[in-house]
C-alpha cells in the first residue's frame, strides 16, 4: 500500500511538471499622441518684397478696315 501511494505521487509529479507551461508575453499598447487645441494666432509677418517687372510683349498689327460688314444689335428685352 505504502509502495502504490508513493507511486501514484510520483507519478502525479511527474505528470504535472511534464506539462508545458506557455509563456505569456504582455505588449504595452501604442502610445498615440492626440494634437490638442489650437492656440491663439499669431503676429501678422512682415511685408514680402515686391517683385519684378514682367518684360513688355509685342504690339500686335494694327487692324484691317472693315468691309461692307453689318453688324445688327437686337433691342433689349422689354421688362415684365
Amino acid at each position: 500500500m505504502k509502495n502504490s501511494v508513493l507511486l501514484i505521487a510520483l507519478v502525479t509529479a511527474l505528470g504535472l511538471t511534464a506539462c508545458e507551461k506557455r509563456t505569456v508575453v504582455n505588449t504595452t499598447p501604442a502610445v498615440v499622441t492626440v494634437p490638442g487645441p489650437a492656440g491663439p494666432q499669431g503676429a501678422t509677418g512682415s511685408k514680402g518684397v515686391t517683385g519684378s517687372q514682367g518684360y513688355t510683349g509685342n504690339t500686335g498689327d494694327t487692324g484691317k478696315t472693315g468691309g461692307d460688314t453689318i453688324v445688327v444689335v437686337p433691342p433689349p428685352a422689354a421688362e415684365k
